[in-house]
């Protein structure tokens, strides 16, 4: 498996295909959250975060096999986000490999702590979120506190399909 930042002169295709396994597998883990036929991203956002240089991506035998977001939130903190393993990879490691590739790139830049935001329905359990909140307990992440969506996005909240929190979880890069 070979991951690395994009390029800014990232071809045209590959961001297009991060931008459907992105959108994939987020309509799976996040089905009921949002409204019918709203996409995670766009491949314009996309395009700006490869820009920016926050977007790295995994391939397997030249292959896309995952994409994440990092960017840096201050001095001190990372933060990695749009997390995307393709589902047809599933058991090779893509998502832990592309989380050590974020805290490592974090690291390296200086920053001594990691966050990510988990987004979850504020009145039911979602089994997607269930998995992903024990395996980011598994990886060393906590629960730093729950911050309401529609509050700190409210260009989100219209989207919804049921009230979400997401979760902001931190870990100590040292």
């Amino acid at each position: 498996m070979e991951i690395a930042i994009l390029p800014p002169s990232a071809d045209r295709a590959v961001i297009e295909r991060v931008t459907a396994l992105v959108n994939h597998v987020y309509a799976e883990s996040e089905k009921g959250l949002w409204r019918e036929n709203t996409d995670r991203t766009s491949a314009e956002e996309v395009a700006g975060f490869v820009a920016a240089g926050e977007i790295a991506a995994a391939f397997v035998d030249g292959e896309l096999a995952g994409s994440v977001r990092v960017q840096r939130l201050d001095e001190a903190t990372g933060e990695f986000g749009m997390l995307a393993a393709d589902p047809a990879r599933r058991g090779l490691g893509v998502g832990r490999e592309l989380v050590r590739f974020a805290e490592q790139a974090s690291r390296a830049a200086g920053c001594r702590e990691m966050q990510l935001e988990l987004l979850v329905p504020r009145d039911w359990t979602h089994p997607s979120k269930q998995f992903l909140a024990e395996w980011y307990g598994r990886l060393g992440y906590r629960v730093t506190h729950r911050a309401g969506l529609a509050e700190d996005y409210p260009h989100l909240a219209p989207s919804l399909a049921t009230p979400c929190d997401f979760l902001v979880y931190r870990k100590d890069l040292a």
